[in-house]
């Protein structure tokens, strides 16, 4: 690892000197190709917003198809989604910051943290670290949730013999920490509630500090704290189905999922404000809360290549980036065993909360038809939203695209060469070539 850390380290302190790149197509044509994406009948989507960076710099924004389809108000670049998964990167780049301040260690036992012992019980020897949550092999499960209200401790979820502990199903029986790969949600409910719990801050609060803020970020993980503005920019996410029951039907009509602002303004988790931070920190979703648009993600973007400055200052430092990126599982079988669950080819390796896209033939997770584009970042998927953000830091060049909706149901649709939707590989193919590729 220390070479990989090394060489992304080189290249992150590179800097920002070069010329100003051009469009591989021209912005009409490439808008007319991800138009036509979005307005397939076969595979319609309700909203779509794209950004991509060629060689440090946003060369294209993108944005198509209806942020609120019952007013019809059309999305643009301020259009922010909830991102789902995505934002486990970002709750990851905050945490990277308290490591930073040495608030927290990577490698410490998190009851250190908690106040209370967090073991697996069929591994009880075995302590549950900072690194294993972010990199998926804690052995923590979601088969019995990721998420509870005010009114829930998350020590009486994970502790044997809590009061919402059941029958233990958040706890793997086949491997103990450290040893397999299994994604996991529930990893950042705990680690949202480390958080808190060693800064004594809420969490929205708290992302808001340490990274959103900094940036000039617009949203964050509390749609409650918007201004005005920022709950009329923020998308409602859909999905076309028969209105009387679950069923996809791409003729049907187009079903708010989340944050239907039109109908009923965006409120707090009922009991937030008795809400003792550092007892439970799911209620804002570290795990897939975010909204935020497409062009404040290019913003991070450019952060993450230009070594962790924004607009010349310092948000993170250039060897934490180096880290968080670097491989620290890798998918292997020895003897006819695999060391962790790919979810059909999609994870073949991670960093530090974020995912890492090798860009081999046949693995499942290539972004591109045809490959070339090897990054690192995060997807996402929830309520409708399907998201990629991936970014080339050697090359520095990146993609990030946030789709608001689908027709279809995307497990039916999928792609050609990869784990990703039909839908999903054309955007990417379309995006890279026309944006991104030389």
């Amino acid at each position: 690892m220390r070479s990989t850390h090394s060489a992304l380290l080189g290249a992150l302190i590179a800097g920002l000197m070069f010329a100003r790149p051009t469009l591989a197509a021209a912005p009409a044509d490439l808008d007319r190709s991800l138009a036509a994406i979005v307005a397939d009948p076969a595979r319609p989507l309700a909203s779509l917003a794209v950004l991509a960076v060629r060689d440090g710099r946003i060369v294209y924004e993108g944005q198509f198809g209806q942020a609120r389809i019952g007013t019809a108000k059309p999305v643009t670049a301020r259009t922010m989604f909830r991102i789902a998964s995505i934002s486990k990167m970002m709750t990851t780049l905050a945490l990277m910051k308290l490591v930073e301040d040495g608030a927290v260690r990577l490698d410490e036992d998190v009851g250190t943290y908690l106040g209370y012992p967090l073991r697996n019980p069929h591994f009880p020897d075995r302590p549950i670290t900072l690194r294993q949550l972010l990199t998926h092999t804690s052995s923590l499960r979601d088969d019995a949730g990721y998420s509870w209200g005010a009114d829930t401790a998350l020590k009486d979820v994970l502790v044997p013999g809590g009061a919402r502990y059941g029958t233990g199903a958040m706890w793997a029986r086949n491997a103990g920490p450290g040893r397999y790969f299994t994604y996991c949600n529930l990893g950042w409910g705990v680690i949202g509630t480390v958080m808190e719990r060693v800064t004594g801050e809420r969490f929205d609060r708290l992302m808001r500090r340490l990274l959103l803020d900094p940036m000039g970020l617009r949203g964050g993980y509390n749609p409650a704290a918007f201004t005005a503005d920022e709950v009329a920019d923020t998308a409602t996410l859909y999905r076309r189905r028969t209105t009387d029951t679950e069923v996809w039907n791409p003729a049907g009509p187009w079903i708010a999922q989340v944050d239907d602002y039109d109908t009923k303004a965006p409120a707090a988790p009922p009991g937030i404000e008795g809400d003792v931070p550092g007892t439970n920190g799911t209620l804002f979703s570290p795990t897939g809360g975010l909204r935020i648009s497409a062009h404040d993600l290019g913003k991070v973007m450019l952060m993450l290549i230009g070594g962790g400055i924004h607009e010349g200052r310092r948000i993170l430092r250039p060897e934490t980036i180096a880290l968080m990126f670097e491989e620290h599982w890798r998918y292997a079988a020895k003897d006819g065993q695999p060391n962790g669950d790919t979810l059909h080819g999609l994870y073949h390796s991670w960093g530090l909360g974020a995912q890492r896209f090798p860009d081999v033939d046949g693995a499942g997770n290539r972004l591109v038809e045809g490959g070339h584009f090897t990054a690192v970042g995060h997807l996402g998927e929830a309520y409708g939203l399907v998201g990629t953000f991936a970014v080339d830091l050697a090359h520095r060049n990146g993609i990030v695209s946030l789709i608001g909706g689908f027709g279809t149901d995307p497990e039916r649709d999928p792609g050609r060469y990869s784990a990703h939707t039909r839908a999903e590989e054309a955007i990417l193919t379309t995006l890279y070539r026309g944006a991104v590729a030389p």
